[in-house]
Order: structure tokens, then C-alpha cells, then sequence
């Protein structure tokens, strides 16, 4: 492997490992088929991150016009 294609490796799990750890602060730790975080592409990652990002964002508004 050359030194451009190991970054782009060493970037991808980085970002996958900053991905797992957001979402398991927000109580995410398997998929609805049951699968781990660790189990994931990068791409499945960033959506369900985005969904569980959105869900908490319109809970948080929910609890602000109570």
C-alpha cells in the first residue's frame, strides 16, 4: 500500500472512530437489523449520525415549546 492510500485508510477509520463515539454518547449502539457500530461503513455511519443528530435535534425543540 502506498503512502497516499494508507492516509486515506488511517482518515476513514479515524473519522468511523469519531462517528462511533458520537453516536454512542447519544445511546446509539446497534442498527434496527442488530448490528454493532463496529460492523458499519463509513458511509452508514455518517447517516445514521445524521439521523440520530436530527431526532435529538427535534426532541430538544419539543422540550423547548413545552
Amino acid at each position: 500500500m502506498n503512502l497516499q492510500a494508507t492516509k486515506l485508510s488511517l482518515a476513514v477509520e479515524q473519522r468511523k472512530d469519531y462517528l462511533k463515539n458520537e453516536l454512542l454518547r447519544y445511546g446509539y449502539f446497534k442498527t434496527p437489523d442488530n448490528r454493532q457500530l463496529y460492523e458499519l461503513t463509513l458511509s452508514e455511519l455518517e447517516q445514521i449520525h445524521i439521523n440520530v443528530k436530527a431526532q435529538f435535534g427535534k426532541e430538544m425543540s419539543k422540550d423547548e415549546s413545552a
